[in-house]
């Protein structure tokens, strides 16, 4: 269940991170994923109070958080069809279906405990559905898209930009009117 007011403002950074139930070390709780979106609620020196989107709030040392650097962007125009986010949907649902069955194996005897990490081993997923707003993560390129009914976006990504200019495509070129260069 998504916290109503939920806006993430920063994301766990990509190796995940360690989290407590309160700012002491001695209270540790579990460690939240990488690339996470959290929303940061206040600071205490390093530590850094956190709310994740099904309500559940964690202390966790604040100067790894990765800040997300504006709000998601706004729709300015009708809806279109530029980006669609039904493929990236079918590989959650994929993903969660993949998941549920090693579960219900794992639970009915079928699987033992290190059968069930092997075979949910690099599986990941991430959904949030807020309204009109979602955030998706696409595993196959590494990163969260943002989606507000009309488009979707990059919002936050588990690598650093190629120096190549991108993946799988040459970089643009600027051509001027005269056709050159």
């Amino acid at each position: 269940m998504t916290t109503p007011d939920f806006r993430p403002t920063h994301v766990v950074p990509q190796q995940g991170m360690l989290a407590w139930s309160a700012p002491d070390p001695a209270r540790p709780t579990v460690p939240l994923d990488a690339l996470l979106p959290v929303q940061l609620l206040e600071r205490r020196g390093d530590w850094g109070h956190v709310l994740c989107a099904n309500g559940w709030d964690a202390w966790v040392d604040g100067r790894y958080l990765v800040a997300v650097p504006q709000d998601p962007p706004a729709s300015d125009g009708p809806p279109t069809t530029a980006a669609d986010p039904r493929p990236l949907l079918t590989q959650a649902q994929e993903a969660l279906a993949r998941y549920r069955a090693a579960v219900e194996e794992l639970a009915g005897g079928a699987l033992d405990g290190e059968s069930f990490r092997r075979r949910t081993q690099g599986l990941r997923i991430g959904v949030v559905v807020d309204g009109e707003a979602m955030w998706l993560y696409d595993s196959v390129q590494g990163c969260w898209v943002y989606g507000d009914g009309t488009r979707l976006s990059t919002y936050a990504a588990d690598h650093a930009p190629d120096a190549g200019g991108g993946r799988g495509h040459a970089p643009t070129r600027v051509v001027t009117s005269d056709g050159g260069p």
